[in-house]
């Protein structure tokens, strides 16, 4: 069981994650996920910014 200050659901969960991969590869995985992020949220903003551009449009006819 781990000791170093996380649980060991955190640490089961980490490893069911991460068990099979070098630090390279867990590392790429992070800035993968880093950037979807990133990406989803750039996407997410930019349909929100559509949306209210065609209300605004709606409106203005």
């Amino acid at each position: 069981m781990p000791s170093h200050g996380f649980s060991e659901a955190s640490y089961y969960l980490w490893r069911s994650k991460f068990g099979g991969m070098n630090v390279s590869e867990a590392k790429r995985l992070k800035e993968l996920e880093t950037e979807n992020a990133r990406l989803k949220k750039l996407l997410a903003e930019q349909v929100l910014e559509n949306e209210v551009i065609k209300d605004v449009l709606r409106k203005k006819w």
